[in-house]
Parts: C-alpha cells; sequence; structure tokens
C-alpha cells in the first residue's frame, strides 16, 4: 500500500481552471490583446510564467511575465471567495487518505499566492498538510518531475511510496518521471489524452482508495 499522496491543486482539488484563464484572458485583454481559452490548454500545469508567456508568444506579443502575473492574481483572487469550489469529493477524498494513516501533500505549479488562497477557501489549510510545494520551490515546473519529488522529499519518503493525483498531461508526465504511481481525472483533458497515467477517473469524486 501507498504510504503518501500527492494532490495537485487545480482541476484535482479545485475547479480553478476556468477562473485562472479567465483572469488571464482579462488581463490580456488590458494588454490590448485577445486571447482565447483554447489558447491556453498547451500550458495547464506548467505554472502561471508559462501559462501566461506561452499565449503571450502565440500572439507575438511581449510581456513582462512578472507583472502579468501580479495583475493576472489580482483579478483572480478577486474570483475566489464568490466563486472557487471544490470538486465534488476531492475534500472527502483527501480527508480518508488521512484517515487512513497515510500522509498527504499538495504539489502545484501555481505561486503560494494562489494554492493558499485555493486551499484555505475549501476548508483544508496549508499547515495540515505533510507537505506543500509550490512553482516558487522549484527551479523547473511541470512536465519535470521537480515539484513532486520535493514533495517525497519533504515527507521523508522515496518517490516509490508516492502516488500522484493529476488532471493535466503535463503533470502526468512529471509524475512518470519521477517514477510515482499517477491517477488522473479527466476533469480538464478528456481521457484519451490521460493515457499515461496508470489509472484515469472521469473525476475526483470516483477515485477510491484501493486506486491509491
Amino acid at each position: 500500500m501507498p504510504r503518501a499522496v500527492i494532490f495537485d491543486m487545480d482541476g484535482v482539488l479545485t475547479d480553478s481552471e476556468p477562473l485562472i484563464c479567465a483572469a488571464a484572458i482579462q488581463m490580456f485583454r488590458e494588454q490590448g490583446v485577445t486571447a482565447f481559452p483554447e489558447d491556453f490548454h498547451p500550458f495547464v500545469g506548467t505554472g502561471e510564467n508559462r501559462y501566461l508567456g506561452g499565449v503571450a508568444e502565440k500572439h507575438g506579443v511581449r510581456l513582462d511575465v512578472l507583472k502579468a502575473k501580479a495583475r493576472t492574481y489580482e483579478i483572480y483572487l478577486e474570483m475566489v471567495p464568490e466563486q472557487l469550489q471544490a470538486f465534488p469529493g476531492a475534500v472527502e477524498l483527501v480527508r480518508a487518505c488521512r484517515a487512513r494513516g497515510w500522509s498527504c501533500a499538495v504539489a502545484s505549479s501555481a505561486d503560494w499566492i494562489k494554492v493558499a488562497a485555493n486551499l484555505r477557501k475549501i476548508g483544508l489549510e496549508p499547515d495540515t498538510w505533510q507537505a506543500v510545494v509550490t512553482a516558487e520551490d522549484v527551479e523547473l515546473r511541470k512536465p519535470h518531475p521537480d515539484i513532486f519529488l520535493m514533495a517525497a522529499t519533504k515527507m521523508g519518503l522515496s518517490p516509490s511510496c508516492c502516488t500522484v493525483v493529476e488532471d493535466a498531461v503535463n503533470g502526468i508526465e512529471a509524475a512518470k518521471a519521477a517514477g510515482m504511481r499517477c491517477v488522473a481525472v479527466a476533469t480538464t483533458f478528456p481521457a484519451k489524452l490521460l493515457g499515461r497515467a496508470d489509472l484515469v477517473r472521469a473525476s475526483v469524486a470516483e477515485v477510491r482508495l484501493e486506486d491509491l
């Protein structure tokens, strides 16, 4: 049996992908750029620097990524109190893992400000996890394995003891590169694109402890 479960956040625990996309579109609009949701799909799970920078490259515009990210987060955080929700079954799955005695971590390519706001909104406070790893903690983000490997290190466990729950293609690649089992949920991408995962479920509500 695994001794730890590492959860991605956006698209796994929280239904935040549409919100960060809407915030980014508004930020680009303020820059005079018309961006569309599908522009962001290749960069989901890679962190906001690449998420915004990749779309800027696609549209051929120069972007001060740090300023653009700060503005995007500003817009996003205004949405969180009223619009952010946990996916059905997400909080319950985390609590079930904890009740089983497993260590639980969050490993997200987002920055701490977003991770902390999301976790607090859904009632899974940052200080209740064995480890929380964000984009600011590593140099290389998903699809590189660094975020997941750091989560394992913080928990004092080997990668082989960890199972990752992911929703994004880049996240699955990172989990497999880290040598970890990966259970994917088809909340952001269709199941047919998640075939590198060890197991795919339609939603986090369908993930069972035996899957992990």
